[in-house]
C-alpha cells in the first residue's frame, strides 16, 4: 500500500488530469479499458461526449497508462488548435500542427515539407519481443478544432483529412483516435470510413453515475492522510445531483438527477479540500455540511470563469453575467436554448460565447445545421440566476461608458435596476444618468433630456444634492450641444444652486458663458477655481483640441 503523502492534492479542480496523475484518477476504469481496447483494435476510434464530461482526463490518465509500451508505439497526444498557425515556410497548417505535436524538435521548414505518411516512414519501426511490428497509436484531443476553424482554411482542412486517411491506408499498423465534443460528431461521419478503412468504432462518454462519483471522491484520498465517510461522500453527491426550479410565482420544486458532472465534482471536492482545517483526518458528514458549500463553490467557479472570459475579450463581467441570466434561464427557472447568429448570439459576440463553452459553462448542439447553446447542466441554474449587486452593475456600466460600449452600459444599468430593492430609488436615479449619457451619444437628445429630468427628480427627493447637480449639468450641456447657450446657462446655474462647489458644473457654466459671448463672466467663474485647475480649464476651453 502506498504511503500517504501530505503534499498530495487529490483533486485537480477545473483542469484535466495529466498522465502522471493516473494514480488519482478513479471512477472511469471500465471506460478507460474499453477505449484502450477499441483504439488498439480499430483503424479509427471516435471518443465523444459533452463539454466537461472528462474526455481529456480519460485519455491521459485513464487510457494511456493501460497501453503496454512493449506492445504499442504510442505517439504523443496531439492538439491541432494549440499548434495551428500560418507557417512562413508554407505547408498545410493542419499537417504542420499535427507533426509538431508529435515531434516538437523538428523545425518549421522541415515540417512544411512532410506529409503525414512521409513522417511516419521516417520514424524507426517498433517491434515486440518476437520482432513483429507493433501498432502505432495516434490520438488527437479536442479534435473539434479541426472542424470549426476558419472557412479560409477549408481546402487545407480537407487535404489534411485526406492525408490522415492515406496514412492509415499505407501504414496498416496506424490506429487513430479522435476525441471531440458530441455536437461535432456529425462532421466526422463523412470521414469515418476513409480514415478507419472499414475498421471504426465510437465511444460515447457519459457523466458519472452516483456509484462512480463515490469512487472519484473516496479513492484519491488513499494517497493522503485523510479519509471520508460514506455519509459525507453521499451528501456531496446528493448536493450535486439536486436541482431547484423556481417558477414565475416563486414556487420551488426540487428534482434529483441520475448523474453527476465530473467537472462540477472536481470543483466542489477541490474547494472542500482547500477549506478543511489542517487537523482534520476524517471528513465526516458534519465537515461536509460545514465546509462543502456546494452552491457557493459552484457560484465561485461561475464568477471566476466569467471574470477570465471578460478579461480575455474585454467585455464587462457584469454584462456577461446579466446576459447569461436573461438568455439561458426561462421565467420558469429552467434551462433555455438559443441559436448562434452570424456574429453574435442574442447580442453577445460569438467569440465570447465559444469561450464560455470552452470553459464548460455552456454546451453546444447542432440542429439542422444550426448551432444551439444552453447551460452545461441544470445544477448551474442556481449560480447563474443570482443577481449582481446594483453597485457592481453600475460600476461596470460606467466603465463601459468610458470605453464607448453604449449597448453594454445600457444593459448593465438595466441589470442594476432589476437587482435593486424596491426602496432603492437611488439606483434608478444613477441608472437614469447612464441612460442619458447613452442616449446623448446616440444623438437621441430628447430621450437624454428626459432621463436627466428623471434623475434630478429622484435625487432631489432623496436630498442627494450632488446627484441633482450632475443631472442638471448634463442637461445644460445637451442644450449647449444643440446651440442654445442661454438655456444651457439656465440649467447649469440651477445645478450650482443645488451644489455651489461642484467643479464640473462650474467648468460647464464657464464653457456656456464663453460660447454665449460673455468671456468676462466666464473668466469670473473660472477664477473661482483652484489656480492649477483654472489654467487647465482655460486651456481646454480656448483650445478644445
Amino acid at each position: 500500500m502506498q504511503e500517504p503523502n501530505p503534499h498530495v492534492h487529490p483533486y485537480v479542480g477545473l483542469r484535466p488530469y495529466r498522465r502522471e496523475e493516473s494514480a488519482l484518477f478513479y471512477g472511469r476504469e471500465r471506460e478507460a479499458q474499453e477505449v484502450a481496447t477499441l483504439w488498439q483494435a480499430t483503424g479509427l476510434t471516435v471518443l465523444y461526449g459533452a463539454s466537461g464530461v472528462g474526455k481529456t482526463s480519460l485519455l491521459h490518465a485513464g487510457v494511456l497508462p493501460l497501453l503496454d509500451p512493449e506492445r504499442t508505439d504510442v505517439l504523443p497526444v496531439a492538439r491541432i488548435g494549440s499548434h495551428l498557425a500560418p507557417s512562413e515556410s508554407g505547408g498545410n497548417p493542419y499537417v504542420v500542427a499535427l507533426l509538431s505535436s508529435w515531434d516538437p524538435e523538428l523545425g518549421p521548414a522541415r515540417l512544411a515539407t512532410l506529409t503525414i505518411s512521409e513522417y511516419l516512414r521516417l520514424r524507426p519501426e517498433h517491434t515486440d519481443l518476437y520482432g513483429d511490428p507493433v501498432p502505432t497509436l495516434a490520438a488527437i484531443d479536442q479534435a473539434e478544432e479541426i472542424f470549426h476553424g476558419s472557412p479560409r482554411l477549408e481546402k487545407e482542412r480537407k487535404a489534411f483529412l485526406e492525408q490522415l486517411a492515406t496514412a492509415v491506408r499505407t501504414h496498416p499498423g496506424l490506429h487513430v483516435l479522435l476525441s471531440l465534443r458530441e455536437e461535432y460528431l456529425f462532421l466526422v461521419l463523412p470521414y469515418e470510413r476513409p480514415i478507419g478503412q472499414g475498421s471504426r468504432a465510437r465511444f460515447h462518454l457519459h457523466p458519472l453515475t452516483p456509484e462512480k462519483a463515490r469512487e472519484a471522491i473516496r479513492k484519491p484520498l488513499g494517497h493522503t492522510r485523510r479519509t471520508i465517510t460514506p455519509a459525507a461522500a453521499d451528501l456531496l453527491i446528493d448536493e450535486l445531483r439536486t436541482v431547484n426550479f423556481v417558477n414565475e410565482l416563486g414556487e420551488t420544486s426540487t428534482i434529483q438527477l441520475d448523474t453527476v458532472e465530473p467537472i462540477q465534482l472536481q470543483v466542489v471536492c477541490s474547494a472542500l479540500w482547500a477549506s478543511l482545517p489542517e487537523e482534520v483526518t476524517e471528513i465526516t458528514e458534519d465537515h461536509a455540511r460545514l465546509y462543502a458549500q456546494v452552491e457557493e463553490f459552484l457560484f465561485e467557479f461561475y464568477k471566476h470563469t466569467i471574470s477570465d472570459v471578460a478579461l480575455e475579450h474585454r467585455v464587462p463581467a457584469n454584462e456577461i453575467r446579466f446576459w447569461m441570466r436573461n438568455v439561458f434561464i426561462t421565467e420558469h427557472g429552467t434551462r433555455n436554448a438559443v441559436y448562434e447568429g452570424l456574429r453574435t448570439t442574442q447580442g453577445m459576440p460569438n467569440e465570447v460565447v465559444r469561450a464560455l463553452e470552452d470553459r464548460h459553462l455552456l454546451r453546444a448542439e447542432q440542429r439542422l445545421g444550426i448551432r444551439w447553446y444552453e447551460l452545461t447542466h441544470d445544477r448551474l441554474i442556481g449560480p447563474v440566476s443570482r443577481s449582481d449587486s446594483p453597485e457592481s452593475s453600475l460600476r461596470e456600466a460606467r466603465l463601459a461608458l468610458e470605453e464607448q460600449n453604449y449597448e453594454g452600459a445600457s444593459r448593465l444599468a438595466d441589470a442594476a435596476v432589476r437587482a435593486a430593492d424596491a426602496g432603492a430609488s437611488w439606483v434608478r436615479a444613477e441608472a437614469a444618468e447612464i441612460f442619458a449619457s447613452v442616449a446623448a451619444a446616440r444623438g437621441e437628445i430628447l430621450t437624454a433630456r428626459r432621463y436627466c429630468e428623471e434623475a434630478a427628480g429622484i435625487f432631489a427627493e432623496r436630498q442627494r444634492f450632488d446627484g441633482v447637480a450632475r443631472a442638471l449639468t448634463t442637461d445644460g450641456l445637451l442644450w449647449l450641444a444643440q446651440g442654445d447657450p442661454t438655456r444651457a446657462i439656465e440649467r447649469i446655474s440651477a445645478a450650482l444652486n443645488w451644489a455651489p462647489n461642484d467643479v464640473a458644473a462650474r467648468i460647464a457654466l464657464a464653457e456656456a458663458l464663453l460660447k454665449s459671448g460673455t468671456p468676462k463672466a466666464a473668466d469670473a467663474v473660472i477664477n473661482g477655481l483652484p489656480s492649477d485647475l483654472a489654467q487647465q480649464t482655460w486651456k481646454k476651453l480656448r483650445d478644445p483640441t
